[in-house]
């Protein structure tokens, strides 16, 4: 066998060229975006077409072809119109810093697998705990994701809180979990992988800003105390997904520290402002919680997907998963902070610390305080603009940057106005010029804005609404 095409795969002259071409393409992409001379932010096609084309593609396209049109049939994070999800439109630098990782693909699961990023993740995780306001008994680690980092705090809770050795002789008992109801719904699906079953997450109402109700904490607790379960856990949110709104962490700490049990907080999303000089204050109370989750890939400019998981006491990072696998994870007589895989689920594990460490080496810290500054000032000035125009309602005043809005009409009932906008956002995703999303909270469908690129501006807002009065207009007079 001569191994021609495995010659060809691994051709470092090949990928010289190829690399070229795709660092010019994607230049030309971000160009283009910023400076919206590309009208669009998705060219929506149903999900059955797209099939066919790709399927059709596999077979006839022509490979010179193929980064066009992936980069043509994606959604585009960079445009200032893209206001939907909490995904950041990543500094372009981490894109090169996922070349490094994807070419070297350090499986980080063991120390030798990863030296250097290994040892990068130790700063970073280092530098986000002094942020925190932690002393030097914190610890921590980067994982792939918030839905997985808020179900590894909450194993760890249960080891600490449980009152048994539950990695070695499973839950004698029944344990719960208090939440927001407006918690990210990654915390419900925790609570459920863990066996603590519906019963098991006891969710408080919110007050009218949609944050948790900290009056309504201890009946909850007597509650469900009296009904036979061991509270082991409370969840703060900073902030919650649907409405932006950062709960009040402060009494929640006290709360935990006064029942002796775990505070969380799942800073996924707004963990970003501890970098901000301005809305640093949103976060008061942080440094009460026994662990803390932030994504990197959605206030932080970085790739997906990209969190960090940090620990007061940095023995409980270490406590979670006690397993041996003889050829893998030694014992050791020091801290062994160095072989990830026995405090993360992965094994293998990409060198997500890339990203962290060179946004911090290049640019400094000061980048994520531009960064978050600016679109949490953005989120309050479409909130400002939202106020004064007789057409909208807001759900709540915006404290970060999301923002639930809809189109009001007096004379149209709840279930009119619920289709009229659910209609109207369909027809913009259709068209492709914005990008929202929706939301429901107690049976009333928001609009859902989610200001994530830095040169949106009010000029964009103004378009938007223009747009949505247009097509929501039309439905009226149907």
């Amino acid at each position: 066998m001569d191994k021609e095409l495995l010659k060809a795969a691994y051709s470092p002259e090949d990928f010289r060229e190829n690399g070229h071409q795709l660092v010019d393409i994607l230049a030309d992409h971000l160009n283009k975006t910023r400076n919206k001379t590309s009208s669009k932010v998705i060219n929506w096609e149903i999900p059955s077409e797209q099939y066919k084309f790709w399927n059709n593609f596999l077979l006839n396209g022509k490979p010179s072809d193929l980064n066009n049109e992936i980069l043509k049939r994606s959604i585009h994070l960079h445009h200032p119109h893209y206001m939907g999800h909490q995904i950041s439109p990543v500094a372009p630098v981490t894109g090169l810093t996922s070349l490094l990782n994807a070419i070297l693909n350090n499986g980080m699961g063991i120390y030798e697998m990863g030296m250097a990023p290994t040892a990068m993740e130790r700063v970073v995780v280092e530098q986000l705990c002094k942020e925190i306001g932690y002393d030097k008994k914190s610890d921590g680690f980067l994982t792939s994701g918030g839905t997985l980092a808020n179900l590894t705090a909450l194993l760890s809770a249960r080891n600490k809180r449980a009152g048994n050795d539950v990695w070695e002789n499973g839950m004698s008992n029944k344990l719960a979990i208090m939440v927001s109801e407006e918690a990210h719904y990654c915390i419900d699906r925790a609570v459920r992988i863990m066996g603590l079953g519906e019963k098991g997450i006891v969710k408080i109402p919110v007050g009218e800003n949609f944050a948790l109700n900290t009056a309504l904490l201890e009946e909850s607790y007597n509650k469900t105390i009296q009904e036979g379960y061991e509270i082991i856990a409370i969840v703060g949110s900073a902030p919650s997904t649907a409405t932006g709104i950062y709960e009040d962490l402060d009494a929640i700490g006290d709360f935990a520290l006064e029942k002796g049990i775990w505070f969380h907080i799942d800073a996924a999303h707004g963990g970003g402002a501890i970098y901000s000089s301005k809305y640093k204050t949103l976060l008061k109370g942080m440094k009460k919680a026994d662990s803390i989750v932030i994504d990197g890939h959605k206030m932080m400019m970085m790739p997906s997907i990209t969190t960090a998981l940090l620990f007061k006491e940095g023995q409980d990072s270490h406590n979670t998963f006690r397993q041996k696998a003889d050829y893998l994870l030694q014992e050791s007589q020091e801290e062994d902070w160095y072989n990830l895989a026995k405090r993360t689920f992965e094994c293998t594990k990409y060198m997500m610390s890339l990203h962290w460490y060179t946004l911090l080496k290049i640019y400094g810290k000061e980048l994520f305080d531009e960064f978050v500054t600016t679109l949490y000032d953005l989120g309050q000035k479409f909130g400002e603009i939202l106020e004064k125009d007789p057409f909208f309602e807001i759900a709540v005043k915006p404290m970060s940057n999301i923002i639930c809005f809809r189109f009001m009409n007096k004379d149209k009932d709840l279930h009119s106005l619920n289709m009229i906008n659910a209609k109207v956002r369909q027809k913009l995703l259709e068209e492709g010029n914005f990008y929202i999303v929706q939301t429901k909270i107690k049976g009333i469908i928001y609009l859902r804005a989610t200001i994530m690129n830095p040169f949106t501006n009010e000029k964009h807002f103004k378009e938007l609404l223009e747009n949505i009065k247009r097509k929501a207009i039309l439905l009226l007079n149907v």
